[in-house]
């Protein structure tokens, strides 16, 4: 269901241009932060008590502070009438990948032993980006126990170089008396 409706809106940004496609999906982030910050709200929009006219009410508070696009207060309003507002974390996440595929972003997560410099982030971005062909975007975390090298999550892709890793197949090897 959230797919059909980011499909939908990310259709309608992309006739309008990249700029919008960009719009939308910051307008649908700030919406959802929002809600992350007061459950309160989120629980308004899943109750079924509550008529489509009241929660509109109530997203029109939330969209006043954040001025999203026209197009974006109108998809809200749909999703209200078709009560679907539960949907939107869900729907925005999907939007962010949409955008992401149509401008040639790949996100991924780097996990390392220790914390790294600026300087080696960029290097090591730089590299991996020449080697898949794509911008990326990295999130970096730090994690002791993989004991040294590098942890690389691309999607659905997973690149483990970490030392614990290379323990873990030599014990293997050794096991197998190779």
């Amino acid at each position: 269901m959230a797919r059909r409706y980011a499909r939908a809106l990310f259709s309608l940004g992309k006739e309008q241009g990249d700029a919008e496609l960009i719009a939308y999906g910051n307008n649908l982030s700030g919406l959802v932060e929002a809600l992350k910050e007061s459950p309160q709200l989120d629980r308004i929009f899943r109750n079924p008590v509550f008529k489509a006219e009241e929660k509109k009410a109530v997203l029109d508070a939330i969209l006043s502070k954040i001025e999203p696009k026209q197009m974006v207060i109108n998809f809200c309003h749909l999703l209200a009438d078709n009560n679907r507002l539960s949907f939107l974390a869900e729907i925005e996440a999907f939007y962010a990948q949409l955008l992401d595929e149509h401008q040639g972003v790949s996100r991924g997560e780097v996990v390392t032993a220790i914390k790294l410099d600026k300087d080696l982030k960029d290097k090591l971005k730089s590299s991996l980006e020449e080697k898949v062909s794509r911008q990326l975007v990295l999130e970096y975390a730090v994690d002791p126990s993989i004991l040294g090298g590098l942890v690389l999550k691309v999607g659905d892709r997973v690149m483990d170089a970490s030392l614990r890793a290379q323990l873990v197949a030599m014990k293997e090897t050794i096991k197998r008396g190779e």
